[in-house]
């Protein structure tokens, strides 16, 4: 896979990440409240939910910033690689653990791979070392 294509894959996958925690955390939080919501009332309304959700919604926007020019937002790409690593390894420790570890099982078909797999899609088309070249 040549630079460019990697460059022009990876922008498409920032955009798409970006796209789904602006837009679609909410509504899988509602609509599948065993896979994703992890506090609070049925339908995972709660102080705790509406947290997460906007945390990511401003990770989005700033994802989709990212898309236009990855080579400078670095950083924040490895950023939301490396959070989302730590965060879906501690949701899978937590969904095996506790008094109510039955009522969060369903986390391991829900969020936790879908973290690892935006982990592995944004570090897999990130470049790295000298294939980030100077920026002009």
């Amino acid at each position: 896979m040549t630079d460019t294509h990697r460059l022009a894959c990876l922008r498409i996958v920032l955009v798409i990440v970006g796209l789904i925690a602006l837009f679609g955390l909410y509504p899988l939080m509602l609509l599948w409240p065993s896979g994703w919501a992890w506090e609070g009332a049925p339908g995972g309304r709660s102080e705790y939910a509406l947290m997460i959700v906007g945390l990511y919604a401003t990770l989005g926007v700033f994802l989709l910033i990212a898309s236009r020019d990855p080579l400078r937002h670095l950083s924040l790409i490895w950023f939301a690689v490396w959070s989302s690593v730590v965060h879906g390894a501690i949701m899978a420790v937590q969904s095996f653990g506790g008094a109510q570890s039955h009522a969060h099982i369903g986390h391991l078909a829900g969020d936790v791979p879908a973290l690892f797999i935006v982990a592995a899609a944004l570090a897999y088309f990130t470049p790295r070392g000298r294939q980030t070249g100077p920026l002009s």
